[in-house]
């Protein structure tokens, strides 16, 4: 079946995209344990790139979830396929000119090693929010530690699946040590100079 797949070239390019919008497209990667602030953090993100005429769109792990992953548990092999889809996804957006911010637990190095495969290491910024599970357990802002303490939740990463931490992110937050305005100020250092868009 793959060998009657052929790619189509169509006119309008990632380049001429990333010119209209003046700035560059990339995917901002938010990993950590659930309860750890990813969505926080990228939702305030998200909302300084937008003041400054960024255009943007976030994926989010409980709306892919309900979405196109709702065919997915949470066992090994169906948290890769999830991660693999959403690299997709964020491909196609890097490509639509949108500068993306991800917010997924992805707890395996391997599927966030291939998350760059997938967009590049050059429009790939992981950012390692980096809250200790008792902090996470303690906030429990889902109730999902509750519930896996109870055996209710199988598969729940940090109790009962493995967190496989980043060795070398662009960026570390500490979310135990940084209020959520730092952290966001040292994200948008990071990559407001990424923006820069260049015909040169």
């Amino acid at each position: 079946m793959k060998e009657n797949i052929i790619s189509h070239n169509y006119q309008v390019s990632k380049t001429d995209r990333q010119e209209k919008n003046n700035h560059t497209s990339f995917l901002i990667w938010f990993t950590g344990l659930s309860g750890s602030g990813k969505s926080t953090i990228a939702n305030v993100v998200e909302q300084e790139l937008y003041k400054l005429g960024v255009k943007t769109y976030t994926l989010d792990g409980d709306n892919i979830r309900k979405g196109i992953n709702s065919d997915l548990t949470f066992a090994p092999e169906d948290r890769t396929e999830n991660i693999r889809r959403i690299a997709e996804i964020g491909n196609l957006m890097v490509d639509a000119g949108l500068v993306t911010l991800a917010a997924f637990v992805s707890p395996y190095k391997k599927d966030r090693e291939n998350i760059k495969n997938i967009v590049k290491d050059v429009n790939f910024v992981e950012v390692y929010i980096n809250t200790s599970v008792e902090e996470c357990e303690r906030r429990d802002v889902k109730g999902l530690y509750k519930k896996a303490r109870a055996g209710e939740i199988k598969n729940m990463t940090g109790i009962s699946a493995p967190y496989e931490a980043p060795e070398n992110p662009d960026i570390e937050i500490k979310t135990e040590e940084k209020t959520v305005e730092e952290a966001v100020h040292d994200i948008m250092n990071f990559i407001k100079p990424k923006l820069k868009y260049s015909d040169e």
